[in-house]
């Protein structure tokens, strides 16, 4: 397996994907967050930083942005084995408020795979290294080129027209 050093996007060796707009990960979406993951190890790794605009309580994060980081931090790991996999099923423990503006670390990693399951679990952590939430998924491998084929390889234009 090729050592992998950046984790941006959703595409594999197979298959590139013509625009990058997910709303966790995606350079090519204004609304979205733009995280930015790089591999240590087995890792996916993400530093950031939250801004007012994820707010839930005051001056802390919305659950539904932890969530969103969390499942980020685990699908990246999938890109270990160059697969493409979509969420089943994910829960979380928000352990501590999540705070804004200030520097904070996603970290997500394989647990096993069993078939077409890959079992992956994350953590939002603060400076001092404290878990102030954690996840565990699955996470079920597509075939991407199937599954995306309208989006990719020139098809743009016709499935726009659809």
């Amino acid at each position: 397996m090729p050592k992998k050093t950046h984790a941006s996007g959703h595409d594999t060796h197979k298959i590139t994907m013509p625009k990058n707009t997910c709303f966790g990960c995606g350079n090519d979406n204004p609304e979205g967050m733009k995280l930015k993951f790089h591999f240590e190890g087995n890792q996916a790794v993400c530093d950031f930083q939250l801004s007012k605009k994820y707010q839930g309580p005051p001056g802390h994060a919305h659950g539904g942005i932890i969530a969103t980081i969390l499942d980020e931090a685990m699908g990246k790991v999938n890109k270990l084995r160059s697969v493409i996999a979509l969420t089943k099923t994910m829960d979380i423990e928000y352990l501590r408020p999540v705070p804004l503006g200030k520097r904070l670390k996603a970290v997500g990693h394989e647990s096993t795979v069993r078939g077409r399951k890959h079992y992956n679990a994350a953590e939002i952590r603060n400076e001092a290294g404290e878990v102030l939430a954690r996840s565990k998924g699955i996470f079920i491998a597509v075939d991407a080129s199937k599954m995306f084929a309208k989006y990719v390889n020139g098809n743009q234009k016709a499935a726009s027209r659809r």
